[in-house]
């Protein structure tokens, strides 16, 4: 056998090489598997769906309603017709005084109301985060438990209270000389501000108090080993650290003073004609529901929600602002 016959002999016996004697593999194509990119907006599905139908929505139909416009005929025997005057509602709104009274209403309420109520949430939390509080969960309780009263029973405990015949509070003035005139036309939006104060100030408390338990511990005993006061721990290190806590807080009280219509509504029949039926947007958005009104009262809902959007939005830059700076 000559030599180039036996290597030819030798390659033939060898094993063949697993790379090569592999059959070719197809390409897989990258990408997600069928079927798994729809797994995510099936679950979705249920809150988007409740979203778009129980928000979305009736947005829309407000907004679409207030386009139109309610005409009726001189005797009124006929049923009133809609016609589509995409401006008339809103024109009508800005020029009447009673609908721009309660925009100014409820805006200088949450000037005074909101600041004054956050004041009193941080400073409850302040006392009941600092070490040498005692009873904390009492307090907290004791704190939170207005916010529990339902808003229409507090507004019911509030009138007995502020009620000229039953009003304790002026029986123990009376032998002193005066009485408070808690439904006086100047008075009574400070008096709704009591009740909205006495509902909602614990329940931004827990909110604060929460943010202030996420303060490292070793933050708060490096500033007391260098001899910081409690005063001054509160201010530079407790403060700035809820600021986040109190940013949302302020949010959410602007936005539920623009709703304002339980304390009043409530208040409205002891009220010897102090709260009038337009007393705050709301009420007088409901007040051209009640007149057959729906394409006005949801054009009110729908400069309120803007003017509404418009304060949050330019409320969260200026605080965004302040942070990054």
């Amino acid at each position: 056998m000559s030599h180039d016959t036996a290597t030819a002999h030798r390659a033939s016996q060898r094993p063949a090489d697993p790379q090569t004697a592999l059959p070719p593999l197809r390409a897989v194509r990258a990408g997600t598997p069928r079927g798994k990119g729809r797994t995510p907006l099936m679950f979705c599905a249920p809150f988007l769906v409740l979203f778009a139908g129980m928000y979305l929505a009736p947005i829309v139909y407000a907004a679409v309603s207030s386009l139109y416009s309610v005409h009726r005929s001189g005797l009124g025997l006929t049923a009133p017709t809609r016609v589509f005057d995409p401006g008339a509602n809103y024109l009508r709104a800005f020029e009447d005084s009673a609908f721009i009274g309660s925009l100014g209403r409820v805006a200088l309420f949450g000037l005074v109301q909101v600041p004054l109520m956050l004041g009193l949430a941080l400073g409850l939390a302040l006392l009941i985060d600092a070490k040498s509080a005692r009873g904390k969960g009492f307090f907290r309780l004791s704190g939170f438990v207005p916010y529990a009263v339902p808003g229409v029973s507090a507004a019911l405990i509030w009138s007995f209270m502020y009620s000229t015949q039953s009003s304790p509070v002026n029986r123990l003035l009376a032998p002193l000389g005066f009485t408070v005139p808690f439904f006086d036309a100047d008075l009574v939006l400070w008096s709704v501000a009591n009740i909205v104060t006495w509902s909602w100030a614990g329940y931004n408390m827990i909110i604060i108090y929460a943010a202030l338990q996420s303060i490292p511990a070793e933050t708060l005993e490096a500033a007391r080993m260098d001899g910081a006061s409690a005063f001054r721990i509160a201010w530079s290190i407790k403060i700035p650290a809820v600021r986040g806590a109190l940013v949302l807080t302020a949010v959410f009280s602007v936005i539920g003073s623009a709703q304002l219509f339980n304390e009043p509504a409530v208040l409205q029949p002891v009220s010897s004609g102090a709260i009038p039926s337009t007393f705050t947007p709301i009420m007088s958005a409901q007040s051209a529901v009640a007149a057959g009104n729906y394409p006005y009262a949801a054009a009110q809902s729908v400069v309120l929600a803007l003017l509404v959007a418009v304060v949050s939005f330019t409320f969260f830059k200026l605080t965004s602002r302040g942070e990054s700076a």
